[in-house]
């Protein structure tokens, strides 16, 4: 099957879980081999993450080995587990007798910059998959790498295959980019937590950035935001429900337009890997308070949430919430900063869990707000700090009322038997 200039093609990503096994990656070659039969024409670029747990092995590896990797060195052996997947893919795929290759960023020219171990796709160069594919062939891609101007190997992050399935779609102008997970696809809250979780036929791109950010590991929030930024259509499925039936299964990632209706309320997220840091009796000055996120600034220290309560005088307790990664280095900073801000101490609290609401439709509702703390209020569940935006708002709460949050909220804005999402 030969394609011309004029074809078109889809990208299909396979995340951990889908490879998990040698006998996995032969469901996945079946996949791929069954979409090609039932669209002939159609071409289809392949993207895989290494097998689950992989990566964390190699991660655990490296720190067995030396106390302090050294990144460029950790991303040279962290690429290696999608150089197995693909592999074992591409034999198998040839096996059938589809002519596949399997694919290296310095092949597909995958170009990032420098940073390594958290990169950002600069180019991709297209020649060598476009090339494949109009000799008929399926390209399958090593996800979550890059390489860098000097040559240096890169990788993306965690989550980083999602983000070059969706960078691929976008260069190669694909007319949809499949994301095939372990689940049937997004839902309305984290199903082990809450019995009533209802599955998404359509979200917004926004609202998925949202909900990505905010607890939903279905997608990584980089690459929603290239699918949004390119107008990149995202199904997400199981790989393994059987083929992609339109309507039955799998969720659509949509622009806002293609809503047709707006539920206030999409879903329910939650994290559990914040800490939230104080910094007691610090002096109420605007100079003091950049002085301290100066500080953080300067390690990078990602800050999320932020509170301030008065203790009297102009002293203030000032909290903020940062990744449970950066914890420590966020504890750290502010401890050599105590006494040029003339602070009393910092102590950090890692039993928390941050809840939110998300919606499209709060943009045209009022009272959102007020129900969620109606709702917390009958389950006894005390706010820590808030957080808000036009379509979400998140609170923090004691880690142990997490899942009692969870299931109030959810029960809240979405009753059972709602439709979540609408056709469009």
């Amino acid at each position: 099957m030969l394609m011309t200039e004029s074809a078109s093609l889809v990208v299909m990503k396979f995340g951990g879980t889908s490879v998990g096994d040698v006998s996995r990656v032969k469901r996945v070659a079946e996949i791929v081999g069954e979409y090609r039969e039932s669209n002939p024409g159609v071409g289809v670029v392949v993207v895989l993450s290494a097998m689950a747990g992989e990566t964390n092995r190699l991660v655990a590896l490296a720190k067995e080995c030396v106390e302090r990797p050294n990144p460029r060195e950790l991303d040279v052996l962290l690429a290696t587990g999608e150089q197995v997947t693909v592999a074992l893919l591409a034999m198998r795929l040839n096996e059938m007798g589809i002519p596949s290759k399997s694919l290296l960023a310095p092949q597909v020219r995958i170009a990032t910059d420098s940073r390594h171990t958290n990169a950002q796709i600069e180019e991709i160069e297209c020649a060598t998959l476009l090339e494949a594919l109009r000799e008929g062939g399926v390209p399958v891609v090593a996800g979550f790498q890059g390489i860098a101007g000097s040559g240096d190997i890169t990788t993306l992050g965690r989550g980083g295959s999602d983000i070059t399935a969706v960078a691929l779609a976008a260069a190669l102008k694909a007319e949809t980019c499949f994301i095939y997970t372990d689940v049937a696809g997004v839902f309305s809250t984290d199903p082990r937590v809450c019995g009533e979780a209802k599955l998404l036929e359509r979200v917004s791109h926004e609202e998925m950035l949202e909900m990505a950010s905010l607890g939903a590991k279905v997608l990584h929030t980089r690459s929603v935001y290239f699918a949004m930024r390119y107008a990149v259509p995202l199904i997400v499925l199981s790989t393994f429900a059987g083929p992609f039936e339109p309507g039955r299964n799998g969720t659509w990632i949509v622009n806002e337009e293609e809503l047709m209706e707006k539920p206030v309320v999409t879903g329910v997220t939650l994290r559990l890997d914040e800490a939230q840091i104080t910094i007691e009796a610090m002096p109420s000055s605007i100079a003091t308070m950049a002085a301290l996120f100066d500080g953080l600034s300067e390690r990078d220290v990602y800050i999320d949430m932020i509170s301030q309560e008065s203790v009297g005088g102009d002293a203030v307790n000032v909290s903020l919430t940062v990744p449970d990664e950066q914890s420590v280095t966020a504890l750290e900073t502010i401890r050599a900063l105590v006494p040029s801000l003339r602070a009393n101490g910092v102590t950090v609290e890692r039993d928390i869990a941050k809840v939110s609401v998300v919606g499209i439709g709060m943009r045209y509702h009022t009272g959102v707000a007020a129900r969620v703390f109606r709702c917390l209020a009958r389950e006894n569940i005390d706010v820590q700090m808030v957080n808000t935006s036009e379509i979400k708002l998140s609170v923090l709460v004691a880690r142990k009322y997490c899942d009692a949050a969870v299931r109030a909220l959810h029960a809240e804005f979405i009753p059972e038997g709602a439709t979540v999402s609408a056709k469009g």
